[in-house]
């Protein structure tokens, strides 16, 4: 399975609609692999906050109509990477009519958006973000074909991979992967807009999580500068042992990689690490 994460520049000179149109055109030229996957909040840049509110856009809006032509065009599944959605309804997880996500569209090599993803654990603490966004509440993973029914414990089978989806700042939480793999994920998909500043961290956590779950990683970042922010770049895949399989550097690139969806459950056969987990464990007595 080839896997193509393209690590776009976001410049704040861009409009967003000359943005759309660059990504659609560079998923395009991904012709000939099996998955594409783009960044976190690229339209418009994560850190950018102070554009949240005019960006927003329905699950059916601008983004949408781009993206879907664009995984057609190219006969791809596409992890659109995610927007500022603003919901039009209540219902299921929504806060209310108007409340904002941060959320991921996935498509498929027709074109149909498949699944979406709101962003659970919210960056920020008291501000950006974390007070800006409501937070999703759904653990979601997306089934490509050949997939076999992986139960976190190697019985996949298939030419195909269960995708796990997260975002960003999810990367710090390992239960929400845990929680992936009990749904059958067999790869995580984490695009983000990790900050320079941190880059360490992102590299070490997305090969934690790929360790301790034994499953790919693939890490899909932003290059440029968000409202002052310096992205860190450096998307990273990383197999099922946690071998760093390519890695980006700073700047615009397409990161491209050949995965094979076996070794999940061979790594799990080998080494069965997570049969081995003990839940329920009673909180420490105290002396």
């Amino acid at each position: 399975m080839r896997a193509s994460l393209i690590q776009i520049a976001v410049d704040p000179d861009e409009s967003v609609n000359s943005r759309r149109r660059r990504a659609a055109a560079l998923v395009r030229e991904q012709h000939g692999a099996d998955l594409v996957v783009l960044p976190e909040l690229w339209p418009v840049g994560a850190f950018a906050y102070q554009s949240f509110a005019e960006e927003a856009e329905s699950l059916a809006g601008p983004t949408y109509d781009v993206m879907a032509k664009a995984a057609s065009d190219a006969g791809v599944w596409l992890h659109a990477g995610s927007i500022v959605e603003k919901a039009v309804s209540g219902g299921g997880s929504a806060e209310g009519p108007g409340t904002l996500y941060n959320t991921s569209l996935v498509f498929s090599p027709a074109g149909e958006l498949v699944s979406t993803y709101r962003k659970i654990h919210r960056f920020g603490f008291d501000k950006g973000e974390a007070v800006m966004m409501g937070a999703g509440d759904e653990l979601v993973t997306v089934p490509l074909p050949g997939t076999g029914t992986g139960t976190g414990t190697g019985t996949g089978t298939g030419d195909g991979l269960t995708l796990g989806l997260a975002t960003c700042y999810d990367l710090r939480f390992p239960e929400l992967f845990r929680g992936l793999v009990d749904a059958g994920a067999q790869a995580f998909v984490v695009p983000a807009g990790w900050p320079a500043r941190r880059r360490e961290h992102w590299t070490l956590l997305a090969r934690a999580r790929a360790v301790e779950n034994q499953a790919y990683v693939l890490a899909c970042g932003t290059a440029g500068t968000h409202a002052g922010v310096e992205q860190a770049g450096h998307s990273i895949v990383v197999d099922p042992w946690g071998e760093v399989l390519a890695e980006a550097g700073p700047d615009e690139e397409v990161l491209t990689v050949e995965l094979d969806p076996a070794k999940v459950a061979t790594t799990r056969e080998q080494f069965p690490v997570l049969k081995d987990r003990v839940l329920g464990v009673d909180a420490p007595r105290r002396a």
